[in-house]
């Protein structure tokens, strides 16, 4: 059961109208990053899961987001009101008009589409989809993308506060970032406070591969630190011509009944190319290397 609260988590106060930085501030209320987001991949993931801690932390946070999904929506409101008026009654000349929703970024999309009203679309108008729902089902896996989830958001938070001067909207946006922090302790809490939390999931690694680092980027800048050293940590180089790391020669394989062999031979030898032949294509004929020049068919 939901029930709303008609006051804001956060009181909010906004200095003067803006509609570009409303723009901007869209990435948080329909963008990948955004509260929105947030709070579906959370809600989400607290419905499944069967540990009675998680889900209660889950639809907390979710349920949070929410709030902020709230606060960020009143905000482009606001932002957004004197245009809104302006644009919803005519309350300016034409040029004036016009100058004054274009400033920038998508402001104009936001006025004629949406009436000055938060959009579910991110700042370059992009509509909100579901597919920025990362969740896979598995918690060791999934809080660590809750913990990533929550960091993304709080750098979008700090440009956000870089690119106004407006006291009142830095101040609503300090509070949102400073919860992404806390959401990250959360999350990361609830990660550790499962006994076997790494690797994710039920199924160990082959042993003989876990420990081992391939250093397949070689030249000018390689380097070693604690991803690549230690005891942890066998270094491979790959040189070129390596055999594969299980043996063999590299080939892939597959075994096929004798109809199936047949059909495949039928193709190969119907689509093979000629080596040796050198036909005249529309590249000879004016589009490429060679154009102009007279080819002999014969």
């Amino acid at each position: 059961m939901f029930m709303h609260n008609k006051k804001l988590m956060y009181t909010v106060r906004v200095s003067e109208p803006n509609p570009v930085l409303a723009s901007l501030m869209l990435e948080q209320f329909g963008g990948p990053q955004g509260e929105l987001a947030a709070a579906m991949r959370y809600f989400t993931q607290g419905l499944a899961d069967e540990d009675p801690g998680r889900k209660d932390l889950l639809i907390d946070i979710a349920t949070e987001e929410l709030s902020h999904l709230e606060i960020i929506g009143s905000i482009v409101a606001m932002l957004t009101k004197g245009a809104k008026g302006k644009l919803a009654e005519g309350a300016e000349s034409t040029a004036d008009l016009y100058a004054n929703i274009t400033q920038g970024s998508g402001s104009h999309t936001l006025s004629l589409l949406y009436g000055g009203g938060p959009a579910l679309v991110n700042s370059a108008g992009q509509l909100w989809t579901g597919g920025y729902i990362d969740s896979i089902g598995e918690p060791t896996a999934d809080l660590r993308s809750n913990v990533a989830a929550e960091a993304r958001a709080k750098i979008i938070y700090e440009r956000l506060i870089n690119v106004t001067d407006d006291p009142g909207v830095k101040d609503a946006l300090g509070f949102l970032m400073t919860r992404e922090i806390a959401h990250q302790k959360s999350f990361e809490k609830a990660l550790y406070a499962i006994d076997n939390n790494f690797p994710p999931g039920k199924l160990p690694g082959k042993p003989e591969y876990t420990d081992k680092y391939y250093n397949t980027s070689q030249g000018e800048g390689d380097m070693r630190g604690p991803w690549n050293q230690g005891a942890q940590w066998e270094f491979v180089d790959v040189k070129m011509g390596d055999a594969p790391v299980n043996g063999g020669d590299g080939n892939p394989t597959v075994k096929l009944a004798a109809s199936e062999l047949a059909a495949v031979n039928a193709v190969a030898a119907r689509t093979m190319s000629k080596p040796d032949s050198d036909p005249l294509t529309g590249a000879d004929l004016g589009a490429g290397p060679g154009a102009g020049k007279t080819k002999s068919t014969t």
